[in-house]
């Protein structure tokens, strides 16, 4: 989470909000990293979770994710929820809760939901306090 948190806080130099993603494979050998990168290249779909998805994939060489985890700064989105849930991730752990848009745990539970085909483990608010502090400065910055 340490390393999501990282970079997560470069994102926010770009302007985007600081969300940071981590993939490991089943060895727990970092494969990927993502941080937010809507603003910069003018992408909606740039999402942390999604770019870390993609390269995980090119990494492996498949577009399933068997057996890897993904660890992430903010409860994902339902954009990004259904993407895990797609590519058979294993895991996702994931930090601060997003009592706004969160599709995990907050407003929908994609990721556990019985008729879906695969369920992936999921532990949520590791590191919450440290993750959503850098939430918290982003947007007080940009509000104040």
């Amino acid at each position: 989470m340490r390393q999501a948190i990282d970079l997560a806080a470069t994102a926010a130099t770009w302007g985007d909000v600081p969300i940071g993603a981590v993939v490991l494979d089943s060895s727990g050998s970092v494969i990927a990293t993502a941080a937010n990168q809507r603003q910069r290249d003018n992408n909606p779909l740039a999402h942390a979770e999604m770019l870390a998805l993609y390269r995980a994939s090119q990494s492996l060489g498949a577009w399933r994710l068997d057996g890897c985890t993904m660890v992430v700064t903010l409860e994902p989105c339902a954009m990004c929820a259904g993407a895990i849930a797609q590519t058979r991730l294993a895991r996702l752990v994931f930090g601060a809760f997003d009592e706004r848009a969160g599709a995990v745990a907050s407003l929908f539970d994609v990721l556990r939901d019985p008729r879906l085909p695969h369920r992936p483990d999921v532990v949520a608010g590791v590191l919450a306090d440290d993750c959503q502090t850098l939430l918290s400065q982003f947007f007080n910055l940009r509000r104040g």
